[in-house]
């Protein structure tokens, strides 16, 4: 029998009657008795609280960690500056996506996040190609604890805690502040769609935070949120999922992931062969889709043209804000015109579904 891990939080989630199940090696909510469209609904409108300490955290030390950063990921990382917070992805060889990460510049270090499922992947990976740098990569995972504050309330939520004036971290940038005397690393990114952070803290008081957060919320509608709820925000804003629309098969042109990519900072593993790729405007494209015809275009489920299947759907649902029957998915790039019309074969029946813009859902970010 499968074991999985449980976050410092599983029995609070029980108490509050969420529904744990397994993913990414851990038991984890996907939803909690308010169902996940209400969940959904609160972080579109006000504002959600998500336990995502399953995510994984390495610390970068030492000269040349820079150098390094430069070297095993597309980003010129020499741009950013200290207290900024950025995504990129780790690349094969064959410009193939390792995984995608988020890289935070901190004073004298850096710190990188990465999938769970990914975790011991990337971690090897790293290892494998930092012996040629002065710089120590250091798993700081099991002590470090990751929630995901979001919505439009999430800045009044977060201040009612703190005397650091909030309106002074920007988008993608990070900062060092006391919430309720618990010493936090908070970054203004997300998974939703909606302005909001990611908070950083000691394992050990992950449910006074918890709670607290919850406590001090309340009146303002924050609900907690599940993984049905995380998936659901995260589709509307088409913000790519590991093993979904990014995995080790594809390339990140492929993904609509080029904007990422600085091709005069000097080599980075993986550049010849996704230059390559965006030169020649070869393979698939991740392309998103509207249903004409009732049905859920479902993950996995084939796209055609008439009888013949180009592409699959990588996410598929009715999103919740929108009230749409909408997929992502890969087709060659001859189909990715707004406006084309497709066949998802559904119970291996074609339904027919147009090609429309992404993101489905416009992100509210504040910058």
């Amino acid at each position: 029998m499968t074991e999985y891990k449980r976050t410092a939080l599983y029995n609070q989630h029980v108490a509050m009657g969420g529904r744990m199940v397994p993913f990414a090696g851990y038991e984890l909510p996907v939803q909690y008795p308010t169902g996940p469209n209400a969940e959904h609904k609160a972080t579109r409108t006000a504002a959600g609280l998500f336990d995502i300490d399953h995510m994984g955290q390495f610390r970068l030390v030492g000269p040349d960690a820079e150098l390094f950063l430069q070297y095993v990921q597309p980003r010129d990382v020499s741009q950013m500056k200290v207290w900024d917070a950025e995504y990129s992805y780790l690349c094969y060889a064959d410009g193939t996506i390792i995984d995608d990460i988020f890289i935070y510049r901190l004073p004298d270090e850096w710190m990188i996040v990465v999938n769970a499922d990914n975790r011991a992947k990337d971690l090897f990976w790293l290892d494998t190609h930092i012996v040629n740098f002065d710089c120590d990569l250091v798993d700081i995972s099991d002590p470090t604890y990751m929630l995901a504050l979001q919505g439009p309330k999430a800045q009044a939520i977060l201040q009612k805690l703190t005397d650091f004036d909030l309106d002074q971290v920007g988008f993608h940038t990070a900062a060092r502040i006391q919430v309720a005397g618990i010493e936090t690393l908070i970054g203004a990114t997300g998974y939703t769609g909606e302005y909001g952070y990611e908070l950083f803290f000691p394992e050990e008081k992950a449910v006074a935070m918890w709670e607290l957060l919850l406590e001090t919320g309340a009146d303002d509608g924050l609900l907690a949120n599940g993984l049905a709820a995380r998936d659901s925000l995260r589709f509307e804003a088409c913000l790519p999922l590991y093993g979904h629309e990014i995995t080790a098969e594809l390339e990140p042109m492929g993904a609509r992931l080029g904007w990422v990519c600085d091709w005069d900072k000097g080599p980075w593993l993986g550049r010849e062969a996704v230059l390559k790729n965006k030169l020649e405007k070869s393979g698939l494209l991740l392309v998103g889709l509207e249903m004409i015809d009732r049905g859920v275009p479902r993950e996995h489920y084939d796209v055609a043209v008439g009888d013949e299947v180009i592409g699959w759907v990588t996410t598929g649902m009715k999103a919740p804000t929108l009230g749409k029957f909408l997929a992502m998915a890969y087709v060659p790039r001859p189909y990715n015109r707004l406006g084309t019309e497709l066949n998802v074969l559904i119970r291996n029946k074609p339904k027919k579904a147009v090609v429309v813009k992404r993101p489905f859902y416009t992100p509210a970010y504040r910058r």
